[in-house]
């Protein structure tokens, strides 16, 4: 069964007038509608985006994919043995009044030898028997700065395994009366220390009555 409806008939142009007004209000209804939907779209995108429209343009790093983590490497342990010797020579004292006389050997070059160690460890000292390792040159200094310095010399170098060492302590030339102001003193403070096997006048190539060549005692390894 099929239904005809009948046109719609205008009777005149007011009747036109709802329909145009119904028609636009639509018309703009739809363009508001398609306004707010682009300007929610433009706001989403905006803050999608925020951190790339912050910092603009970005490259890559080159090289990523070749990229390693290390583990890092432990701190290295606390040299506490050192710092406890170091706080022990701040107490540590060598006397400048300490009699050396008794101790040294009386010969025309005043070597010294610790009792038990035989004459013949100083012949061979004298002799060259033993390479020199190192040395230290107290030139310049004032009795402390000596006094600390050579304190600290022997010390290390004991503990670094050094058996010869030489010490400068020079010939007096530049002092008043032309006398070795540090020669006897340097004499005394080696005695002091526990570290000294013996000493000699140096030879005359090595520095002759302006060193003095020392051998320190070995140093004792531990077992493992």
């Amino acid at each position: 069964m099929m239904i005809i409806t009948s046109p719609l008939k205008v009777r005149s142009l007011q009747d036109l007038k709802p329909l145009r007004e119904a028609l636009a209000e639509r018309v703009a209804r739809e363009a508001r509608l398609r306004q707010e939907r682009a300007e929610a779209e433009r706001r989403a995108r905006a803050e999608k985006n925020m951190f790339q429209l912050a910092v603009g343009p970005v490259q890559p790093l080159s090289g990523q994919h070749d990229r390693r983590w290390h583990t890092p490497e432990p701190p290295e342990p606390l040299p506490v043995q050192r710092e406890l010797d170091e706080q022990r020579v701040l107490v540590e004292a060598i006397s400048d009044e300490f009699d050396v006389s008794t101790l040294l050997d009386t010969d025309d070059q005043l070597s010294f030898r610790r009792p038990g160690i035989g004459r013949d460890v100083t012949h061979k000292l004298r002799a060259g028997h033993w390479s020199i390792q190192r040395q230290l040159d107290l030139h310049g200094l004032r009795t402390d700065e000596a006094r600390e310095a050579l304190g600290h010399f022997i010390r290390l170098a004991h503990r670094t395994g050094l058996r010869c060492v030489r010490v400068v302590h020079g010939k007096g030339l530049g002092s008043p009366g032309k006398t070795p102001v540090l020669k006897g003193r340097v004499q005394r403070w080696l005695v002091q220390k526990k570290e000294v096997l013996a000493f000699v006048q140096a030879r005359p190539a090595d520095g002759g009555a302006g060193a003095l060549v020392v051998l320190l005692q070995p140093v004792m390894r531990r077992n493992r």
